[in-house]
C-alpha cells in the first residue's frame, strides 16, 4: 500500500477507483480460489489433492469471518503503534468514502480481506499430506490474529514500522515474509513426510500446477496494481513491473534448471514465475520497468538456490517451497526496493526525509523484526495448539492419503 495518501478524489475519479478496486478484490480472491488451490494441488500426490483444495477453501471461509469480526479493526484503525482499536469491530462505523481516494471503507476492508485470506493459505504448502484438519483450523485462526493482523498494522496501518519509514507496496513483508518464515518454522515442527528426502514424491499433475500458476499470475495484477488503491498511473506501472518481473524470473529459473539438470521443466518454469511475482510485490509501485526486470532476475536466482538449501542441505520438508519462494522472495524484494526506487534507476524516489542509507536501514529493520516475530509467534502457537489437537495424522492415514482418511472422498478412483 502507498505510504502516503494520494490526492483527494473528485466524484468521477472516485467512481473509477471504486470500479478498479472491486475488480482487484475479485482478482486477489481468484488467486486463492482456484489459483493457489490448483497450483498446490497439482504438486502433491493424487491421494491428497482434495485435501489441499479443502484447505484453501476453508481458509477463505474462516479468515473472512474473523476479518469482519475483529481482524480488520485491529489492523487498520489508528489505535497504537502495535495494534489498532476495536472501533471497526464487526465492520461497524465504516465511513462512506475515504478522503484520499473516494473508496467506500467497506470496499477497502473487502480488498484487505482478500490479502488476509491468501497469506495463511500460502503457509499450507509447507505441510500438505500430513497435517490433521482440526489442527489446521485452529492454527490458521490463531495465526491470522497473532501474526498477520499485528504486522499489517505495523506496516500498513500506520504502526511503528511505518513510522520509521519501512515501505511495502503490496506485501513483501506483510504477506510473503510472514507466510514464508512461519512456513519454515511449522515445517520443522511438524516433521517431514514419510520417505523424505530419499523417496520419490513427484507432483501428480504438473498440468494443474501450470493452470494454477497462470491464475496466480493474472490475479497478481489485482494484488499489486490494486495496492495503489486508485485507478491511476501508479497502478499501471505496478502491473507492468509485476508482469516483467514474472517473465524475467521464470526464464531465469528455467535457464538455471536447464544448465544444472539438462532439461527445462514445466514445474520449474512456473515456480520461477511465482518467485518473481513474490519478489517484486513490495517494490512494484515504487520501481520502473527495468527495476521490475532486475528484481525478477534476482528473485529467480536467489529463490532457485534457496529451494536446494532448505531441502538438501538443511533437510527441512517445506514441501512446496513456501519459504524459498515466498519468504526469500519477499525479503529480497523488500530490500531491493530501497535501491530500485531511486529516480536514477527509474523509480519514484523516496518519501520526504529518506535517502538510500535510511531506506535500506528501514527495510532491514522491517525484515528482521517481522521475521523474528513470525518465527517466535508461530513456534509458540504450534506448541500450545499441539496440546489441544495433534499436529500429524497417523502413519497409516498418511500412507492412504488425506482425501479418503480425513474427508472420505477421492479425487481419482486410483492413485
Amino acid at each position: 500500500m502507498l505510504p502516503f495518501p494520494a490526492a483527494a478524489a473528485d466524484a468521477q475519479v472516485a467512481s473509477g477507483n471504486i470500479a478498479w478496486i472491486v475488480t482487484a478484490s475479485a482478482l486477489v480472491l481468484f488467486m486463492t480460489l482456484p489459483g493457489l488451490a490448483l497450483f498446490y494441488g497439482g504438486l502433491v500426490r493424487s491421494r491428497n489433492l482434495l485435501s489441499v483444495l479443502m484447505h484453501c477453501f476453508v481458509i477463505c471461509c474462516v479468515v473472512s469471518l474473523l476479518w469482519v469480526v475483529i481482524g480488520y479493526s485491529l489492523a487498520f484503525t489508528p489505535g497504537g503503534p502495535i495494534l489498532g482499536d476495536l472501533s471497526r469491530a464487526f465492520l461497524g462505523g465504516l465511513v462512506p468514502a475515504l478522503p484520499d481516494n473516494g473508496l467506500p471503507e467497506g470496499l477497502f476492508a473487502l480488498f484487505q480481506m482478500t490479502f488476509a485470506i491468501i497469506t495463511p493459505a500460502l503457509i499450507i504448502g509447507a505441510f500438505p499430506e500430513r497435517v490433521r484438519f482440526p489442527f489446521l483450523l485452529l492454527f490458521i485462526s490463531g495465526w491470522l490474529l497473532i501474526v498477520y493482523v499485528p504486522v499489517a498494522h505495523w506496516v500498513w496501518g500506520q504502526g511503528w514500522l511505518a513510522g520509521l519509514g519501512t515501505i511495502d507496496f503490496a506485501g513483501g513483508i506483510v504477506v510473503h515474509t510472514t507466510a514464508g518464515v512461519s512456513a519454515l518454522v511449522i515445517a520443522m515442527m511438524i516433521g517431514p513426510r514419510r520417505g523424505f528426502p530419499d523417496g520419490l514424491m513427484s507432483p501428480h499433475s504438473p498440468g494443474l500446477t501450470m493452470a494454477g500458476a497462470g491464475m496466480l499470475w493474472v490475479g497478481w495484477f489485482g494484488f499489486n496494481g490494486g495496492s495503489a488503491l486508485a485507478a491511476n498511473g501508479t497502478a499501471a506501472m505496478a502491473i507492468l513491473a509485476t508482469h516483467l518481473a514474472a517473465c524475467a524470473a521464470a526464464l531465469t529459473w528455467m535457464a538455471i534448471e536447464w544448465v544444472k539438470l539438462g532439461k527445462p521443466t514445466s514445474v520449474g518454469l512456473v515456480t520461477g514465475c511465482v518467485a518473481g511475482l513474490a519478489t517484486v510485490t513490495p517494490a512494484s509501485g515504487f520501481v520502473g520497468p527495468m527495476g521490475g526486470i532486475a528484481i525478477g532476475v534476482a528473485g529467480g536466482v536467489f529463490c532457485f538456490y534457496g529451494t536446494g538449501i532448505v531441502k538438501q542441505r538443511l533437510r527441512i520438508d517445506d514441501t512446496l517451497d513456501v519459504f524459498a519462494v515466498h519468504g526469500i522472495g519477499g525479503m529480497l524484494g523488500t530490500l531491493l526496493v530501497a535501491f530500485f526506487a531511486a529516480t536514477q534507476l527509474g523509480g519514484v524516489g523516496y518519501a520526504e526525509g529518506m535517502d538510500l542509507p535510511r531506506q535500506v536501514g528501514a527495510q532491514l529493520l522491517g525484515i528482521v523484526a517481522v521475521a523474528l516475530w513470525s518465527a517466535l509467534a508461530t513456534a509458540v502457537l504450534v506448541k500450545v495448539l499441539g496440546l489441544i489437537a495433534p499436529l500429524r495424522v497417523t502413519p497409516d492415514d498418511e500412507e492412504e492419503g488425506l482425501d479418503l482418511t480425513t474427508h472420505g472422498e477421492r479425487a481419482y478412483e486410483h492413485g
